[in-house]
């Protein structure tokens, strides 16, 4: 009964990745259908220049205007969220707060901002959700089932195989810090592969701010473990070497050591951004493929091409999800090493 249940929350996910594929599949065949009627339509009338239009960045960048669905030729409507410019365009909603050198410090909500609070707030309605059925359900069977019992699954997996196998000894309070990671980037990742959905780890200051909010957890978690010895992860000072040759090691590994503990981070931010970015940039090249020759015999390359890579996506989003959580349990378990 407990595998029955899992296998049936195993295929509600599924047929969750199944909605949002067919959704892209009939964006891109869309773009099949109406490319080579455009080709037609101007064969007959006047020849126009082409508009040179932009069907990749704004799509991956960063805006104060959101995306929703309408009866229009495109089915989409931009809407503000910041505050209407005499231009005609959208701005920040409110004025900066500061300046850090050339850079304003602007807090107005952005487009990647809504999509970050609603892959926190469908994290947690998930969650917890589950949280309450598997308890309903095992006061109620003994087991639990459903959707909870895949989310348990999940749960039950990156707990024991990834976070404290690499965490260490009392590495259970780590646990709540591992799998927020993991589901909060699952569900911000899978948020941009939907239509009119915005891929928030696509934005470099996201995953920049994660990997620093994993520096700090590293650090202290050093700091708690070893102690005074915790500035032997700073300061190389290798009391076995003669006192020349220490000195001398002393200045040139302390910037190396101090190095490394930014490069950790800088990986993590790098990584995910650049994975998340780069299935966007291929899967909307292919499909503007279709529009730029707007024929029906290079419609079907690009078309399919566009689909695999879409299918390559959904897994790209469990696996960059999956590294983030491992890579932070074992940066976690190398400081804290020191101490056993």
């Amino acid at each position: 009964m407990r595998s029955s249940g899992r296998f049936a929350a195993v295929l509600s996910g599924l047929g969750a990745g199944v909605r949002w594929f067919l959704a892209v599949v009939a964006l891109a065949w869309a773009a099949v259908l109406v490319a080579p009627a455009a080709g037609f339509a101007q064969e007959h009338a006047a020849p126009a220049p082409p508009p040179n239009v932009d069907i990749i960045t704004p799509h991956i960048t960063d805006s104060y205007e959101l995306e929703i669905p309408w009866f229009n030729s495109h089915f989409a409507k931009e809407v503000c969220i910041g505050r209407h410019l005499e231009n005609g365009h959208c701005g920040p909603l409110w004025d900066p707060i500061g300046h850090i050198g050339p850079f304003e410090v602007n807090l107005s909500p952005t487009k990647h901002v809504v999509f970050l609070l609603l892959a926190a707030l469908i994290s947690t309605l998930v969650l917890v959700g589950a949280a309450r059925a598997h308890k309903r359900h095992t006061h109620a069977a003994g087991h639990p089932k459903g959707f909870a019992a895949g989310i348990e699954a999940m749960v039950l997996y990156i707990r024991n195989e990834v976070i404290l196998p690499n965490v260490g000894h009392h590495g259970n309070a780590y646990v709540p810090f591992g799998l927020t990671l993991f589901f909060f980037i699952l569900t911000a990742n899978l948020l941009g592969l939907i239509p009119y959905g915005s891929t928030a780890t696509g934005n470099i200051a996201v995953t920049a701010t994660l990997a620093l909010i994993t520096l700090v957890v590293v650090e202290v978690s050093g700091m708690k473990a070893q102690g005074a010895g915790y500035l032997n992860t700073i300061f190389y000072w290798n009391k076995e070497l003669p006192l020349l040759m220490r000195v001398l090691m002393f200045a040139i590994m302390t910037p190396v050591e101090i190095l490394g503990k930014f490069a950790k981070p800088f990986a993590l931010a790098v990584r995910l951004f650049a994975n998340m970015t780069a299935g966007h940039i291929v899967v909307l090249a292919l499909i503007g493929l279709i529009f730029t020759f707007q024929s029906w015999a290079v419609a079907g390359g690009p078309f399919i091409m566009a689909v695999l890579i879409m299918m390559l996506e959904l897994f790209v989003a469990l696996l960059q999800a999956y590294i983030f959580t491992l890579l932070s349990s074992v940066f976690i378990g190398l400081i804290r090493e020191g101490a056993h």
